[in-house]
This record gives structure tokens, C-alpha cells and sequence, in this order.
């Protein structure tokens, strides 16, 4: 497709660039993107105990005299959503980049809402969100714009932003800048956390857009947790208050507890980790952003638990970039090239749930072009529909 040609504005650049290169050519663009860091073969995985530390320095920069951690995180986030097998309890957000708008859906695939409607904008003001999460409250839906470079807080209510991180269009690592923002989870005391990838550092920002936490190091690229982390993509918040960071180069995803310790560090077998999530057993579920993608599930200490990777048919995966567990066992997931978010029963490896027509984008009633982000909430946990 010509979409993947060149730096559009959407998922990440290096993405972009292995979804270009096809199955074959992306090993060698990979390659060559992580030239300067990658290593030949990955770290042994590192468990810790409750004080845990693999390397010297900081768990994290405190940039406010007083800082509050919050206990816990974003309502998606506390625990496994209850669903009926096949289907889902509650209210489905999905980032459908490719159209440049939210929606929120229920089970039966009827639209709710979306964003944005006439009058949302300034005039000429486009919009194109990669990810999306609804705010412990339920008034306000959190996004980050990648290729742009900023965060947006929406007001449900009104259909309008209402808040914004980051300068429009403009890289950069200083004050108030952000690089290729991902993830952008609200928590219960109105900060924000975001992976700001090719800064390496994940950041927690307060509603006057002032830094109160940092995890990393900025511009120290490298994995050695809790000091610094490799363009991490992933900052899942965690129910007991710490953070599930995914980092691209060296495939790893490292938990942290809520004062910043690592309590494990692994290396999990894909070759492009997206947003790892915790299941209710604490094993690790990611993506692996390619073509075909896959899911894998991973225990805490490494050991690979279930691998689900399609080379062909219905059921083949391109490009997900966001896989959560649910508490019936089955996966939701968005499939971005594919067009389409599912829910996959990992007993029997079959979709059971699919919203969007395979392999077609588009912007009809039911119909996705490369959703991008996906947060299923409780039934009755947003406010202003």
C-alpha cells in the first residue's frame, strides 16, 4: 500500500519502515535502524527481589519537591475486563489512526461515540491518534498524536481538547518536547505517563504540563533498568502501582514496582515488542509488530507459554501493535494493516469477535482503516454518552 511508503503520520518511524521493507527486507532495515546498539545476542533475562537493581544509579528522576506516586493506575488497567465468551461486557475505544478519529463501541459493533465531530477542530486542524485510554473518572479520553508530537486530553462531554503536552510537528528532548510520544495512559490523580521512544525515558506529566517523574535517562538509549531503557514504546501502568515498560531494540519488557525497582527484566521472543500487558497470573502478553505479527505469552522468569503467529489465512496477523488479555482467557487486539480488532480464544487459536472488514480500510459503519489503539473499559465507566 502506498500508505507505508516513506514517514506518513502515524505508528512509529522505525515501524514504517519494516511494514515497507515486507517480511523479508524488514530484517535487514532493522538491522540497520539499530546498527549503533543492537546486540548479537540478547541479555539473560534478570529477575529481582523487592530491592532489585541491575545497574547503578536512579530508579527514576523526580523532578517535583513533592511528588505523590499514584497507587494506581488507569481504570482499564486495574484488572482483566469480565466478558462473556466471544463477545466483551463493556465499552470498546478503538484509535482508528487511518481515518484520523475515536470511536467507542459496543459488543454488538454499534458506534457510541467519536471524535472528532463538527466543530471539534479549528478550522484546518486534522487529528490522527495512535492510542487512546479512557481516564479513571470517564470524562476525558487520553491520546497521543506520534508523528506530531503531542499528547491530547478530549472532553467526552463536549466533543473538544481541552488540554495538550508537546509542540505540534516538533521533535525535540528539552522542556515541554517531546520525541515520538506513545502510550499516553491517564492516572487516577490526573498526571499522564507516556513512552517518549527515541528519548528513552517514559514520563509522568502533571495537568500543568510540568514533569513530576522520569524513568531513564534522556538519550541514554540503552537496556539497564532502572537507569535507562531502550526506546521503550510501552509504560502499561500496573494495579499495584508500578509500570510494565516494553522497550523495541533487545526485544525486553521490565516491571517495575511503585517505587521504581525492577522486579523482572526479560527478553521476550518477537522481533518488534509492542505495549506488553500483564495477565491476571502476572505472565507477560505482547505483540510482535510485523508481517505476519503475532502474540506471544511469557512468563515472569522468560519461559515462552503460548506463541499465536499465523503465516497465512484468516487468522494471519500484520503489524499488531497492541494486544490485551481478558479475563475470560481470550486476547483483544488490534490487527492494524489488517484493518480490523479482534478477540483471539488462545485454546483453540480462533477469532471469536472482529470488528472491521478484513484487509478492506475504510470509514463506512463497521469498517476500520489501521487502527492503532484499543481500551476496553467497564460498562458504565464513561461519563457524557
Amino acid at each position: 500500500m502506498a500508505r507505508r511508503v516513506g514517514a506518513p503520520p502515524g505508528r512509529r518511524r522505525i515501524r514504517w519502515r519494516l511494514a515497507a521493507a515486507g517480511a523479508g527486507g524488514a530484517v535487514v532495515l532493522l538491522a540497520a535502524a539499530l546498527l549503533s546498539g543492537q546486540r548479537a545476542t540478547p541479555p539473560a533475562d534478570r529477575t529481582y527481589g523487592a530491592a532489585g537493581s541491575a545497574s547503578a544509579g536512579p530508579s527514576f528522576v523526580a523532578l517535583a519537591p513533592a511528588l505523590v506516586v499514584s497507587p494506581s493506575p488507569s481504570i482499564s488497567q486495574q484488572s482483566p475486563v469480565p466478558i462473556p465468551r466471544g463477545a466483551f461486557a463493556g465499552d470498546l475505544l478503538i484509535a482508528d489512526r487511518g481515518n484520523g478519529r475515536i470511536l467507542i463501541v459496543d459488543a454488538q459493533r454499534q458506534i457510541l461515540w467519536r471524535f472528532p465531530v463538527a466543530g471539534s477542530l479549528p478550522p484546518g486542524q486534522s487529528f490522527s491518534a495512535d492510542d487512546a485510554f479512557l481516564s479513571p473518572d470517564g470524562r476525558t479520553i487520553s491520546a497521543n498524536e506520534e508523528m506530531r508530537q503531542v499528547l491530547v486530553r478530549i472532553d467526552i462531554a463536549t466533543h473538544r481538547i481541552v488540554w495538550e503536552y508537546g509542540h505540534y510537528g516538533r521533535a525535540g528532548a528539552g522542556a515541554g518536547y517531546l520525541n515520538t510520544p506513545d502510550d499516553a495512559y491517564p492516572l487516577p490523580n490526573g498526571d499522564v505517563t507516556v513512552a517518549d521512544i527515541f528519548n528513552c525515558r517514559v514520563l509522568e506529566i502533571a495537568p500543568d504540563k510540568q514533569v513530576v517523574r522520569q524513568w531513564g535517562h534522556t538519550g541514554v538509549c540503552r537496556d539497564a533498568p532502572p537507569y535507562s531503557y531502550d526506546e521503550p514504546n510501552g509504560d502499561t501502568p500496573l494495579a499495584d502501582g508500578g509500570l510494565l515498560i516494553t522497550e523495541i531494540r533487545g526485544s525486553r519488557v521490565v516491571r517495575l514496582d511503585a517505587a521504581g525497582r525492577v522486579v523482572f527484566d526479560i527478553h521476550v521472543p518477537v522481533s518488534y515488542p509492542s505495549d506488553a500487558q500483564l495477565d491476571g497470573a502476572g505472565n507477560v502478553i505482547v505483540a510482535d509488530y510485523a508481517a505476519p505479527g503475532g502474540i506471544v505469552k511469557v512468563s515472569p522468569t522468560g519461559h515462552l507459554l503460548w506463541r499465536y503467529t499465523p503465516a497465512s489465512g484468516a487468522g494471519r496477523l500484520d503489524h499488531p501493535s497492541l494486544a490485551v488479555p481478558l479475563s475470560d482467557g481470550t486476547i483483544l487486539l488490534n490487527d492494524d494493516f489488517r484493518h480490523r480488532v479482534i478477540i483471539i480464544d488462545p485454546r483453540t487459536d480462533t477469532i471469536v469477535w472482529q470488528y472491521g472488514r478484513t484487509d478492506v480500510p475504510a470509514r463506512s459503519a463497521g469498517q476500520l482503516n489501521t487502527p492503532d489503539g484499543i481500551n476496553l473499559v467497564p460498562a458504565g465507566s464513561i461519563v457524557g454518552i
